[in-house]
């Protein structure tokens, strides 16, 4: 049995919580994380009973279901921080988590206390219907995953010096979606298999700077612009990787007649459907090369002053199977200029591949098959970056979903204004979860 109206309620509360996350020191206020996590005892208590909690890098937690038996535990993971929001074009206040229209409002609602929620209201229930589990479950419950900090990196450090090696791992990812692959109808359950790396990097040109009515030719500005210009014009090559294959060939029978003639001669078909994945930007670009683009420029801080230093950051998303070393080597020699200082800034190597086949991957499809009956089962490769990462270094089989129907209004609300789920969608989240644990744990 799934309380959704209390689940929705007790994500209600937490909502209300500003856990804003920020790489500056006085960008955050560590009390409303220390207020969210005092909730929690209140809220599940039979969980906080039951199972042990440890604080670590100051505000993540680790929870620990002690089983009957040794064995590689299920770690079911979240993160509790969100990204900045005011009330600006939301239709409830951001952090008002707002019961109205079937859905519960708020930063954090999708992005992604949801799963914190489900995950706790399906030990909860579990508890008390005296179920135990098999092995070891742990819930992994980050406090910075939206600036890439040092919450959950600590949390798998911790469990390795414990000798902890954890088994299936499930964070956040891809959900049950419609209309994101053509000519496919039925709705999708896309599992996030692996992540791209995230890179920063800083360019930067040198100058005298001076007085604007004295314009040098070629100055630092004109410079980083053909530099930038330069990585324009020539992208990185397209291909498909392993993962990507294996999306294919999942969901190229459930296609329209022509597509799914191209996806089952892919030998053939390659060279064309590269050409169109690429020509067509977004995801469809993204999903087969290495990408950069430039996020943030510099210059001077006056109209009629001439920059002393010209800067560029320039994100880099990796695909599987390149490297930092690699990419940065390349935009180097694409940029093909000595006075354009490139400086890497936050490398972050794309992820491995988690295990396609086998008794953890077989848990996760059935479960999802249990619940969602209707959905094809496919694996992608997530473009962004998700804290799921970290985990990638002591177990093969790390996995990206969030067990929900989400519309692609609300998948772009994440990060944007009106982020909401429905309150059917998040029962059926911690339906999941316990069916999840159950099976796995």
């Amino acid at each position: 049995m799934v309380d959704a109206a209390g689940a929705a309620s007790r994500l209600s509360t937490l909502i209300q919580k500003r856990t804003v996350s920020s790489r500056d020191p006085e960008g955050w206020d560590p009390r409303e994380f220390d207020a969210f996590r005092k909730l929690l005892p209140a809220l599940y208590p039979e969980s906080h009973r039951a199972l042990d909690m440890t604080i670590i890098a100051g505000h993540s937690m680790l929870y620990r279901w002690k089983g009957k038996q040794p064995g590689e535990p299920l770690v079911l993971m979240s993160h509790y921080d969100v990204v900045p929001a005011d009330d600006e074009g939301w239709i409830r206040p951001a952090f008002s988590g707002d019961l109205h229209d079937g859905k519960v409002w708020g930063r954090g609602s999708i992005d992604t206390k949801c799963t914190l929620v489900c995950a706790f209201e399906a030990v909860e229930t579990l508890l008390k219907s005296g179920f135990i589990p098999e092995r070891d479950i742990y819930l992994s419950f980050g406090h910075n995953e939206e600036t890439g900090g040092d919450g959950t990196p600590s949390i798998v450090r911790y469990l390795t010096e414990k000798g902890i090696k954890p088994g299936l791992v499930l964070d956040e990812g891809g959900a049950i979606v419609e209309g994101v692959f053509p000519g496919v109808s039925k709705p999708l359950a896309m599992v996030g298999v692996a992540e791209k790396g995230v890179t920063d990097l800083e360019l930067s040109v040198q100058s005298p700077g001076g007085h604007s009515s004295t314009p040098p030719r070629r100055g630092a500005a004109w410079r980083l612009a053909q530099a930038i210009v330069r990585l324009e014009r020539k992208p990185f090559p397209a291909r498909f990787p392993s993962a990507t294959r294996a999306m294919f060939k999942q969901l190229g029978p459930h296609a329209s007649f022509g597509l799914r003639l191209v996806f089952a001669n892919l030998w053939l078909f390659e060279p064309l459907l590269l050409r169109v994945f690429g020509s067509s930007g977004g995801e469809l670009n993204a999903i087969c090369r290495t990408t950069t683009v430039v996020t943030m420029l510099e210059g001077s801080q006056a109209a009629n002053v001439l920059p002393a230093v010209a800067k560029a950051v320039v994100n880099v998303r990796l695909a599987i199977e390149d490297s930092v070393e690699a990419a940065v080597a390349r935009i180097r020699n694409t940029i093909a200029d000595p006075l354009v200082e490139l400086r890497v800034l936050h490398p972050g190597e794309p992820s491995p591949v988690s295990e396609l086949s086998g008794e953890r991957f077989d848990a996760l499809v059935a479960t999802i098959a249990e619940v969602y009956p209707e959905a094809i089962m496919a694996p992608y490769i997530v473009l962004g970056g998700t804290d799921a990462r970290h985990y990638s270094d002591v177990s093969t089989s790390v996995y990206r979903f969030s067990p929900f129907t989400l519309s692609k209004a609300e998948r772009a609300s994440m990060h944007a204004v009106n982020e909401a789920i429905p309150v059917a969608s998040l029962a059926k989240g911690v339906d999941f979860y316990q069916r999840l644990i159950r099976r796995a744990g």
